[in-house]
C-alpha cells in the first residue's frame, strides 16, 4: 500500500510538472498554465486530491525554477530574479515577474538606480545590525521629532513617493514604479551625507531608524534589493 501511494504521488507530481511556463510566457496569457494546473487538481478524485496537496505546495517553486533558467538563457541576472521573487507580490503571475525583472535591470543600468541601490543597502545594513540587538524597528516616524533638513526631506519624499509607487505597482506599471523610486535618490544621498543615524539621543536615533525602515519598506514592494549582488 505504501508503494502504491508513492507511485500515485509520483504520477501526480509528473503530471503537474508537465505544464511548461516558458511556452506560456510567449503570449499575454501567461497565467493560463497555472490555471491549467489548478484545473488538473480539480479533476482529481478526493483521495488523489489529498495526495496532490502534498505535491502542489512545490508547484510554484518549480515554476520559479523553470522561469529562472529561461530568463538566464535570455541574459537576465539571476540575482535580479531572486530580488523580484523576494518582494512576494504577484509571485504566481509569471508575466509580471518577467516584466519586473526587465524593469529592474533597466533601472540598475542608470546612475540613479545604482546610487539608490547603494543607499538602500546601507539602510538595510544599519537596520539589520540594530534589529539583531534590539528586535524589529517598530512604530511610525514622528514627524515632529525630525530636526535636520535632510531627514525632513527624506520623510517628505517618502510620503509623496509611497502612494505613487503603490499605484504604479497595482497597475503593473513597473517602469513607472522604477521612475518613482529614482526620485528618492537625491534625498537618500543627502540623508547619508549629513545625518548620523546612531545619534546619542535614544529617541532621535530610534526615529531615524524608523525612517530607514520606511525607506526599506517602500522599495521592498518592487524588489528585495538586499538580494542584488555587487
Amino acid at each position: 500500500a505504501i508503494q502504491d501511494n508513492h507511485d500515485e504521488r509520483a504520477d501526480i507530481h509528473q503530471r503537474l510538472k508537465s505544464f511548461d511556463p516558458s511556452g506560456a510566457l510567449n503570449s499575454v496569457f501567461a497565467r493560463r498554465n497555472l490555471k491549467s494546473a489548478g484545473q488538473l487538481l480539480m479533476e482529481l478524485t478526493v483521495p488523489q486530491f489529498d495526495k496532490a496537496i502534498l505535491v502542489a505546495a512545490d508547484l510554484l517553486a518549480f515554476f520559479h525554477d523553470r522561469l529562472k533558467v529561461m530568463l538566464k538563457d535570455q541574459g537576465a541576472r539571476h540575482d535580479l530574479v531572486d530580488a523580484v521573487l523576494g518582494a512576494g507580490g504577484n509571485s504566481d503571475d509569471l508575466l509580471s515577474i518577467v516584466n519586473r525583472v526587465h524593469a529592474l535591470s533597466a533601472f540598475l543600468s542608470t546612475e540613479d538606480g545604482l546610487n539608490l541601490l547603494a543607499g538602500n543597502r546601507r539602510a538595510a545594513n544599519i537596520l539589520k545590525a540594530e534589529e539583531k540587538k534590539d528586535g524589529a524597528i517598530a512604530g511610525a516616524v514622528d514627524a515632529a521629532a525630525l530636526k535636520e533638513p535632510e531627514e525632513k526631506a527624506l520623510a517628505d519624499m517618502l510620503a509623496k513617493v509611497e502612494p505613487a509607487l503603490q499605484t504604479a505597482l497595482a497597475a503593473d506599471d513597473y517602469q513607472g514604479a522604477m521612475q518613482r523610486m529614482a526620485t528618492l535618490r537625491p534625498a537618500v544621498d543627502a540623508f547619508f551625507d549629513k545625518i548620523l543615524v546612531n545619534a546619542d539621543d535614544a529617541a532621535l536615533r530610534l526615529n531615524r531608524l524608523r525612517l530607514l525602515s520606511k525607506l526599506r519598506a517602500a522599495t521592498a514592494g518592487v524588489a528585495d534589493l538586499s538580494r542584488i549582488a555587487g
